[in-house]
């Protein structure tokens, strides 16, 4: 990590929370936070349900966190999205307003809330800056979950406001990597499209079908690299603005599609179906505030995506039994 920027908030000796722990981006702050110094929080949601106002208030009373990250949520791919719109209401609105409202009650110092690139409008001017939140309509397939996200958001500035809280907003760019869903049809772009060519090797299936056009362009960035970011901005960023994360370079669906395919070893025909929707046609941030403080990330997205199909051939059976509990 690039620490050219002045450190405000040093984590060595705190106590801090990551919410969602067990998910892809709350592992890998685990991961990363580990060579903090700091004392690491967690609760399963099994002892505690971040949807529940007073249980999650109980819980800061107890533990009292220094700091809090906030990469719980419900998320998941187009499909998801469409077929259970209330549930990705209410869930992300009830995880970030329990947390963030606690969190000012019981006197957190600092908060990061984690946010996506789908808070923009789906015809927002690209790259996406910073300033142009709450300047158009949301994408179509993702509005549920992101006016939850956009209300988390809302309230971390208002909490700066109203209360002089040090709470952040980082957004990142589409996440890959160790720990995500890999569920074909309810996981994200690059964790479903490694399932669906993986099985489709192993079937020796001639043809594989990818939603939509394979025009749309998307940026990518390894989860390991999005825990980097968010330590090196708990530690040196303090304001309202939301500041971006990415690494400024973008992909079309159908290039994803055949370096996954590569990496997986299928070579059978591609069948764009062009019946299903794209959702935004273009989603890359500018991420030039956060380079400019002198953060980069390291994984390219060829390393990348070996690297996540490796985890995924060893981990598969394992992560399947933990989304099925």
């Amino acid at each position: 990590m690039n620490e050219s920027a002045a450190v405000r908030f040093p984590l060595a000796g705190k106590r801090v929370w990551v919410a969602g722990h067990r998910g892809m981006v709350g592992s890998a702050l685990v991961r990363r936070l580990q060579r903090e110094g700091c004392t690491l929080l967690s609760v399963g949601r099994k002892t505690l349900d971040l949807r529940c106002q007073a249980d999650v208030e109980n819980w800061l009373s107890e533990y009292r966190p220094d700091a809090i990250f906030i990469a719980a949520a419900t998320v998941g791919g187009i499909l998801a999205n469409s077929t259970r719109p209330a549930d990705f209401l209410y869930d992300n609105l009830a995880i970030a307003a329990n947390i963030i409202h606690g969190a000012v009650k019981t006197n957190v110092s600092k908060l990061v809330f984690i946010g996506a690139a789908c808070l923009y409008p789906r015809l927002a001017p690209q790259p996406m800056s910073e300033d142009s939140l709450l300047e158009g309509l949301p994408e179509p397939t993702n509005e549920w979950y992101t006016v939850a996200k956009i209300a988390g958001v809302k309230l971390c500035q208002a909490s700066r406001k109203q209360h002089d809280r040090d709470f952040i907003v980082a957004v990142p760019a589409n996440l890959y990597g160790p720990g995500d869903n890999f569920n074909a049809q309810a996981g994200h772009v690059v964790p479903g499209l490694i399932r669906r060519a993986h099985e489709a090797r192993v079937d020796h299936a001639p043809e594989l079908s990818i939603w939509g056009t394979g025009h749309a362009f998307r940026e990518f960035m390894h989860v390991d690299d999005c825990a980097d970011a968010l330590v090196f901005l708990i530690k040196t960023y303090s304001d309202s603005r939301l500041i971006n994360v990415g690494t400024g370079q973008e992909v079309s669906i159908g290039d994803l599609t055949r370096k996954i395919c590569s990496v997986v070893g299928y070579s059978g025909r591609l069948v764009f179906d062009t019946g299903k929707p794209d959702g935004m046609p273009r989603k890359l941030l500018d991420s030039s505030r956060i380079m400019e403080m002198g953060w980069r990330g390291h994984i390219d997205l060829d390393k990348g995506l070996q690297q996540t199909y490796r985890w995924f051939l060893k981990n598969q059976q394992i992560r399947s039994a933990e989304l099925a509990a």
